[in-house]
C-alpha cells in the first residue's frame, strides 16, 4: 500500500510538473494561462485601436485647422490687396527674378527702376537697423525690402509700425511671395 501511495504521490508530483498551475485552473474552472494571454492581447489590441482612432480623429482637427487658416490668411491677403496696393503678391508684377525673398512676407520700403537708387535705399535702410534685401522683378523694378517674416500678422504689424519710420513711406507695401 505504500507503495502504491508513493507511486500515485509521485505520478501527481510529476503530472502537477508537466501541466503546471493551468491543470489545476481547468480542473477549478478558472481561465488557464492561454485564457489570460488571449485577454490580454484583446485588451491590447482595443487599447491600440482606441489609441488610433485618437490619432485620426486629432489628425482630422489639424487638417481642418490647417484648411481654416489657410483660406483665413488667403482672404487677408485679398483684402489686404484690394486696400490701397497694401500688400501684392509677387507675380501680379511680372513675377521676381532669379533672387528671391526666404520668407512668405516682407516689408517694401521702395521701389525703383534704377538698380543704384535701390541699392542706396538698402544702404540707408542698413544704416537704421533694418537688414535689408533687394529682389528685381520681371519687370524691371528694384523693390528695397525688410523685415522678412513667414507670419502675415507680424508683417501687418510690422508695417505699421515702419509707416512711421522715415525709412518706409506711406505707401510701403508688403510683398507675398509667390
Amino acid at each position: 500500500m505504500m507503495k502504491k501511495t508513493h507511486f500515485l504521490l509521485l505520478l501527481s508530483l510529476a503530472a502537477l510538473l508537466v501541466t503546471g498551475c493551468d491543470f489545476f485552473r481547468a480542473l477549478g474552472g478558472r481561465p488557464t494561462s492561454a485564457d489570460l494571454e488571449a485577454k490580454r492581447e484583446a485588451i491590447a489590441a482595443r487599447a491600440e485601436a482606441e489609441h488610433n482612432a485618437r490619432l485620426d480623429s486629432a489628425a482630422a482637427i489639424e487638417k481642418q485647422l490647417k484648411d481654416s487658416l489657410e483660406a483665413l490668411e488667403a482672404h487677408l491677403i485679398d483684402s489686404l490687396s484690394n486696400t490701397k496696393g497694401a500688400m501684392v503678391r509677387s507675380g501680379n508684377l511680372g513675377g521676381l527674378g532669379e533672387t528671391r525673398p526666404t520668407s512668405r512676407y516682407c516689408i517694401v520700403v521702395g521701389a525703383f527702376r534704377s538698380p543704384e537708387n535701390a541699392a542706396r535705399k538698402a544702404q540707408r535702410c542698413e544704416e537704421a537697423g533694418y537688414p535689408a534685401s533687394v529682389f528685381t522683378f520681371k519687370n524691371g523694378l528694384n523693390a528695397v525690402a525688410v523685415c522678412p517674416s513667414d507670419q502675415l500678422g507680424e508683417t501687418v504689424r510690422n508695417l505699421k509700425a515702419l509707416r512711421g519710420s522715415a525709412i518706409c513711406p506711406s505707401d510701403g507695401w508688403i510683398l507675398v511671395s509667390d
